[in-house]
């Protein structure tokens, strides 16, 4: 009998749902657990909550101790939580790993530690076997005052959906960064720099906004697309809070950048693994000033929803044509990857 095996990326929905509800431990003091949605653990240490997230980065091998920090701090940020240390495991591969890698990773780290005002305090670093390219599994701690605390189970009916900056920031520069020679020649060579640097700009950091949306906003969930992109992280986001989702389509933010590489590709930006934009469901009365804030700030932000009650479900608008949520088994960029490694 043949064995099915999980294709590359996150595991599926069902599956995790399935392990964390045999696998779980319990503790008064978790006020936020492993699930579905929930960006990061919260502990109760009386007057503060920590806030504690571990990822690791492994589709990237350029500036790869950069994306641990940010990916990282985006999801303690979105719990309301400002990131203060960080703790990185670098896992570097056998008959590659020289002075000249090591320290460009930790270069990255202790330089975008400093950017977000986060300490680097401890991890591991071995040499492993079996490994083709360096991979960072960081972990960032941070706190916030428990009335504060953000997440994503706080979606209610009604909530408008807000969006910064657009979708698929990180996986465009990663496509970009990983796959330019096979870019050259399809995609003009001043988009492909620009495509480069949306690490930077319009950056996959979401820590400013977040922290913006945590002191404007009297309730709020926010969710930190990643793996699966936008389509993921909205149907996480609803399970978490338990609620059904209105999503227009037309709205969504989506650069030409991407347009044109995941055209190259055949990717569904809508699938594609997002860091830098920040998904957020706002009370209605508190939406617009909260987006014009966020504007203000130098960061575009998109109304691009509503939260409906549970038995409504998940459904998008599309050139006025209502139909179901895109759904993703696996993030896109694993297409690319396992074909072309």
């Amino acid at each position: 009998m043949n064995k099915s095996f999980y294709p590359v990326g996150k595991l599926p929905q069902d599956v995790l749902a399935r392990m964390l509800q045999r696998h779980a431990g319990a503790d008064d003091r978790i006020v936020v657990g492993p699930g579905i949605g929930e960006d990061a653990t919260v502990i109760d240490f009386g007057d503060r909550y920590l806030v504690v997230k571990t990822d690791p980065i492994t589709f990237a091998a350029d500036r790869i101790g950069w994306y641990a920090v940010n990916v990282c701090a985006n999801d303690v940020a979105v719990m309301g939580a400002a990131p203060k240390w960080f703790l990185a495991a670098l896992l570097l591969p056998e008959r590659k790993t020289d002075e000249e890698l090591v320290e460009s990773i930790f270069r990255d780290i202790a330089g975008s530690c400093r950017d977000l005002g986060v300490t680097p305090c401890g991890g591991h670093t071995e040499i492993s076997y079996g490994l083709d390219r360096p991979i960072v599994v960081g972990q960032m701690l941070g706190e916030v005052r428990p009335g504060k605390l953000a997440r994503s189970a706080n979606a209610r009916p009604g909530d408008r959906l807000l969006l910064t900056k657009g979708i698929a920031v990180e996986g465009t520069a990663i496509l970009a960064r990983e796959k330019r020679p096979e870019l050259h020649g399809r995609v003009p060579e001043d988009r492909l720099d620009r495509a480069s640097a949306f690490l930077d700009e319009p950056g996959i950091s979401v820590v400013r906004e977040a922290l913006l949306l945590g002191d404007r906003c009297s309730r709020l969930a926010m969710h930190d697309p990643t793996e699966g992109g936008l389509a993921t992280a909205l149907r996480e986001l609803a399970t978490a809070a338990k609620v059904g989702l209105l999503v227009n389509q037309d709205a969504v933010p989506v650069f030409r950048e991407t347009k044109e590489l995941c055209g190259v590709f055949g990717l569904d930006p809508w699938g594609l693994i997002s860091s830098g934009a920040l998904l957020a469901a706002v009370p209605p009365d508190e939406a617009e000033s909260a987006a014009e804030a966020v504007r203000a700030s130098g960061i575009a932000c998109a109304d691009i929803g509503e939260v409906r009650e549970s038995e409504f479900g998940l459904k998008a608008v599309r050139q006025r044509r209502t139909g179901a949520l895109p759904a993703f088994g696996a993030d896109e960029l694993g297409k690319v990857f396992a074909a072309n490694p």
